[in-house]
């Protein structure tokens, strides 16, 4: 439960304490999540190479394509127009775009990086 809590928190996956992300971002105001490059309590370098990242845009596409199917199926009960729920499915893809970018690379970087627990 702890590290689903600090994925959430977005908590260095190393010391639990410093934050990854400096700036949440806006979509609204067209502002783009920004990153430490290095944990501010234990200087872990968050990104270890070029292109560290990438596999995060697979998550984020899970995470997207699970949150459209459960929106659809909500509003399939309560909207009759086929056309409006898309519509309101690719609005609900752009207003936590910032949410999944975060939510992604927080579950890459604990994926990959993570502590391992020793029972």
């Amino acid at each position: 439960m702890s590290t689903f809590l600090n994925i959430i928190q977005e908590k260095c996956p190393k010391c639990h304490q410093g934050q990854v992300f400096t700036k949440k971002g806006n979509i609204f105001l067209f502002q783009l999540p920004k990153m430490h490059t290095n944990c501010s309590h234990c200087n872990y370098k968050f990104e270890k190479e070029p292109g560290y990242f990438f596999g995060s845009m697979f998550v984020s596409y899970a995470l997207l394509v699970a949150e459209m199917v459960i929106f659809f199926l909500i509003a399939h009960q309560f909207i009759d127009s086929f056309l409006t729920i898309v519509g309101l499915i690719a609005l609900l893809a752009i207003v936590w775009s910032t949410f999944n970018f975060r939510l992604s690379r927080m579950i890459w970087i604990y994926m990959l990086d993570g502590q391992k627990r020793q029972l």
